[in-house]
Parts: C-alpha cells; sequence; structure tokens
C-alpha cells in the first residue's frame, strides 16, 4: 500500500513530462512566450482529433463519464463532455458536468497561496507555526523551520501520505493536523514525500492569516474572479449539485457506482469540485501567468515560485530524466524542450483528473473521469500532445499508463491470495483479547465479544470491523475504502497486552497497548 500510494506522488510526475530535463530557474516571472516551436496548424489539427481520442478510450475502457477542454492563447477552443455521469443513468456529462478533482487541487490551491503572497497576506517561506502554533513535528527543529512552501513541495521530512488513513477512520482536518507529531520524520528538505494533509497544514496556515476558512478563501481569490460558478472547495457543494458526476469503480469487470468519498478533512489538497469549462478559465489565468480577462489575479511574482522547480519528486528511471515538483505543480520539460506544467488526481473510490499546460504554447489540456484510476486522463494528455508536437503518437499511451497505474488496483496485506491454514493452532478465550488499547496516533482500539466472535472498533467515524480467526492468536480483518482496495485483507496479531495491526503500520505505527 505505502508503495502503491507514493506512485502518485512521484514517478507519475515524471512519465506526465518526458523526458528531458528541465531546466533550473530562478523566481523571476518567465519572459512573454516566443513564436510558437510547432507550426500552428498542426495544433489545431490535435484539437479536431480530440473527440475521436476521447472516444476511442473511452470504448477501450468503458469508463463511464469523461470532460475535455482545451485553452489556447486565452481562448477555450474546445469543452466537451462523453458519457454518462452515473452508469446506470442516461443523463449524460457536458462540458458544464462537475467533477471531483482529487489532486488537481493541490495546483489551484497553490495559486490561492499565490494570490494571498501577491497581497502580503503571507510568504512561501513563513514558517507555518507563526500561523499554527498548536502544528508540531516529531522533531522540534523542524516544527520551528518548516514553510508554507516546505510543505507545498513535499520537503517538510512527513512520511508518504502522511495521516491519510486517520481520515479513513473519519476525524476531522485539525485531529488530522494535530496527531502528524506522532510520526517519525526526514530531516527537513532531504527527501520529497507526498503529503496531503503536510499540504492542508500549510494551507491552514495561509486561510488564518486571511482570517478565514480555507473554502471560503478559495472562492474569494480565484472562484469568483474567474467566474468558476461551479467550482468548490467544499463536497457540500459538490454533492447539492444536479450536473455531477458520480465516481465509479470496476466490480468483475462491470463498472459500477462506487461508495464516493467526502475529502473535506483534506480540501486543500483533494476537496475541490469543478468543471471543465470552469478548469478551463483558471488555465487561462495561468498561462497568462495571473492574469484572465484584463484583469491581475494573482502576482505573476508570487506565482512564479510555484512554476518553478524546488524538489526533485523522482530520479532517473530508465533514461527518463528525475521528476520535480513546484509548488503544487509538476514542473519539467517535454522532448522539444517545452517547460510544461502538470498534475493528476485519482480517488480509489472513483475519480481520475488530469491537466498539462505548456506556456511556450498558450496552449493546456484538461481531462476529467468518473472512473477509479487507469490512467485514461493521462493517457487522452498524453496523446494529443504528442499530436501537438509531432503530429503523430511516440508511444503507446495507453499501454505506458495503464501498466503505470495498474499497482494503485492491488489489494493490500500479506495473506492475500492465501488460504487459511488447514489445522490452525486454536485461539486463547476471546475474554482474554477484549478490552481498550492505546495508541497515539490512531486512537483508541476497542475489541469486544459479540456473538461468539470478536469486533474491533476504532476511530473518530468509527470502523466497526469484525475479526475472523486465522491461525493461534492471528485474526484478520478486511477493509475497503480510498486507501484500501477491495480485496486487502490485514492481520490483528495479540501479543500479552497488545495488538498489532498490520494495515495500520504505517511507519511503525501499528501496536495498541492494553
Amino acid at each position: 500500500m505505502h508503495d502503491r500510494r507514493r506512485f502518485l506522488g512521484a514517478a507519475l510526475g515524471g512519465l506526465l513530462i518526458p523526458t528531458l530535463p528541465a531546466c533550473g530557474g530562478d523566481d523571476d516571472p518567465a519572459p512573454a512566450p516566443g513564436p510558437a516551436p510547432v507550426p500552428d496548424a498542426q495544433v489545431s489539427q490535435a484539437i479536431a482529433q480530440l473527440d475521436t481520442l476521447a472516444s476511442n478510450l473511452m470504448t477501450r475502457s468503458g469508463v463511464p463519464g469523461m470532460a475535455v477542454a482545451v485553452v489556447r492563447n486565452g481562448q477555450t477552443v474546445y469543452a466537451k463532455g462523453f458519457g454518462r455521469r452515473l452508469v446506470s443513468d442516461p443523463a449524460p456529462v457536458d462540458a458544464d458536468t462537475v467533477f471531483q478533482l482529487a489532486s488537481v487541487s493541490k495546483p489551484i490551491g497553490a495559486t490561492v497561496v499565490a494570490r494571498q503572497v501577491g497581497r502580503g497576506s503571507i510568504q512561501w517561506d513563513t514558517p507555518v507555526v507563526r500561523q499554527l502554533p498548536w502544528f508540531q513535528l516529531s522533531d522540534p527543529d523542524s516544527t520551528a523551520a518548516v514553510t508554507v512552501g516546505d510543505l507545498y513541495a513535499h520537503r517538510s521530512g512527513l512520511p508518504d501520505h502522511a495521516g491519510d488513513r486517520l481520515e479513513d477512520m473519519g476525524y476531522d482536518r485539525r485531529e488530522v493536523l494535530t496527531r502528524l507529531r506522532y510520526l517519525p520524520v526526514h530531516p527537513l528538505r532531504a527527501v520529497y514525500e507526498y503529503t496531503n494533509f503536510g499540504m492542508t497544514a500549510a494551507a491552514e496556515a495561509v486561510a488564518t492569516a486571511a482570517g478565514i476558512d480555507w473554502a471560503t478563501l478559495s472562492a474569494q481569490a480565484i472562484y469568483q474572479p474567474l467566474g468558476m460558478t461551479r467550482t468548490s472547495s467544499r463536497y457540500a457543494d459538490f454533492a447539492a449539485r444536479d450536473n455531477r458526476a458520480l465516481g465509479h469503480v470496476k466490480v468483475n469487470g462491470a463498472w459500477v457506482q462506487g461508495m464516493g468519498t467526502m475529502p473535506d478533512a483534506q480540501s486543500p489538497a483533494g476537496g475541490v469540485s469543478s468543471s471543465v469549462n470552469d478548469m478551463a478559465k483558471w488555465l487561462i489565468m495561468l498561462l497568462a501567468r495571473g492574469e484572465y480577462g484584463g484583469q491581475r489575479i494573482v502576482d505573476a511574482a508570487a506565482l512564479a515560485p510555484a512554476l518553478t522547480q524546488q524538489m526533485q519528486s523522482s530520479p532517473p528511471v530508465d533514461g527518463r530524466p528525475a521528476g520535480y515538483y513546484g509548488y503544487g505543480f509538476n514542473v519539467g520539460t517535454t522532448e522539444l524542450g517545452l517547460t510544461a506544467y502538470n498534475h493528476s488526481g485519482a480517488f480509489a473510490v472513483g475519480a481520475a483528473t488530469s491537466f498539462t499546460a505548456v506556456p511556450s504554447l498558450n496552449l493546456a489540456i484538461v481531462t476529467l473521469t468518473n472512473g477509479y484510476p487507469i490512467g485514461i486522463p493521462e493517457t487522452l494528455n498524453a496523446q494529443f500532445l504528442d499530436l501537438v508536437q509531432y503530429g503523430a503518437f511516440r508511444r503507446d499511451w495507453n499501454a505506458i499508463f495503464t501498466e503505470a497505474f495498474a499497482p494503485l488496483l492491488v489489494p493490500e496485506g500479506r495473506l492475500v491470495g492465501q488460504s487459511p491454514p488447514a489445522n490452525p493452532l486454536p485461539a486463547r478465550a476471546l475474554s482474554t483479547y477484549t478490552g481498550t488499547y492505546r495508541n497515539d496516533y490512531y486512537g483508541p482500539l476497542t475489541v469486544a465479544e459479540q456473538g461468539g466472535a470478536l469486533v474491533m472498533t476504532l476511530g473518530a467515524r468509527p470502523l466497526v470491523l469484525p475479526l475472523t480467526h486465522w491461525d493461534g492468536d492471528v485474526f484478520t480483518f478486511t477493509l475497503h475504502n480510498e486507501n484500501a482496495t477491495p480485496g486487502t485483507i490485514s492481520r490483528a496479531t495479540f501479543s500479552s497486552d497488545q495488538v498489532w495491526l498490520e494495515y495500520y503500520d504505517h511507519e511503525g505505527l501499528g501496536v495498541f497497548v492494553r
């Protein structure tokens, strides 16, 4: 699972922008784009093929719904929906259908931060504890020094996807952020580890400096000035929209509606919902370095650091150069040497999204889908950019991204696929296992006897998990949530006055003590 989720934060960024290492640079705004390095007609021909590209991917994958938009030279030149919002309902997806963006929320949030930096409310190098004195990492020096920018570049030292399992347990934003102090950390600015809640902590600092909550700040700073009327950082707004795409997963080869996810706890990192028409407005502003409709929305000098390489996100692999992350953006260079910015988003319970912007061409594409992550948005965007740059496909992007995303769909646990022992050792009397066990990070765990079996309860939601005897003092439980793929099975191993939960042994914190 740890390696499976890590993919979203590193390897994908390297795949999305092949294959030359991007040039370094300072934080000064880039000069105005020069002449287009590819013929205008070739770009137009690529746009003209989008209907076919999208339809082919829809047919091949069966993903229920998709929407695509392209902006060029400050205008939306393509915006269209395909398929259905819900697989069991014929209501169509259109360019105004609202999708959950998942981690495409991160670059949008980075533009919110940049707007506040430009207004002097906060700086990228402001220590987070200056605004959130209650925020702590396990290392006091890192606590004092970690900045908004460090957390937006995933270089705070927090471990990969820190806090995500607390969210699945029902803890709210403040509680998750408070519990991060129990996690071991890497040295500050030494390694790249992708964290939704690290970024959320930075956003909370920005919102606190502004004196309003993050969702309201995002609306006031970006959504309202751009006229993004179908965009919100609140799940309730998404849930209330009639024209919304619901998430889907594949079960036994068929697409079905997923359980859904309410990501308000990590809204700055994964909680935005939007349409491709609205996203096009944001992309136009991004390509214009903060301007839209003749108005300055975000200060260009404040935005520039977000679009500058701040941290190596992945090492060179198989002839592909290292990947780099700015503040909320993957930042790299295409094979033609064109700087490009991108990000993808994925909810395992039913969302896959991606955009790529190429400023020298004044061109960007965004693709949103309502199926779990199998590489469809990334494939479409890569195919489109191949057509833009070369007039033909250079690689089999569908095969590349299908293979790259496959680990995300693999269930977790050492016992996956194993049969129970034929002659297991008996368990002790069930009453010897019952009681309340404590864990600073995850909170209390209660084990109770119900109807001749053990039931485990933990988290704020709470999660109620039946335990099945496996062998001796080893029991098992199953999970299915945003971070646990269907088929995930975890051991629960009891010994004296403690229990070790395999699934929750993230960073070695899986022991609960009675």
